[in-house]
């Protein structure tokens, strides 16, 4: 008899964006740009979405490019957490 044991799925999508608000305790607007091939036009449109992280620290400020996972809903419209800070603002 085989056992088979439930692995957790460990490709949860991530982005990196930048962040344009970090006034909300514990939790930061991050606005991920990217870019798509127009199908009839053949030229890249950016396309902009801002997402709120969790950051249990509160370390992350305006204008850091950051790394944000997929996690649980934390909140309403939080379900993103703060990975690392790829680069701090100058």
């Amino acid at each position: 008899m085989e056992e088979t044991t439930a692995k957790k799925k460990s490709g949860n999508r991530e982005f990196v964006g930048l962040v344009t608000s970090d006034k909300m305790d514990k939790t930061i607007v991050v606005q991920v740009a990217t870019k798509k091939l127009h199908r009839l036009y053949k030229k890249y449109v950016l396309n902009t979405k801002k997402y709120k992280a969790h950051d249990e620290q509160n370390t992350a400020h305006i204008g850091d490019t950051v790394r944000i996972v997929e996690t649980r809903p934390i909140s309403k419209e939080k379900c993103w957490r703060l990975a690392e800070i790829v680069e701090r603002a100058k």
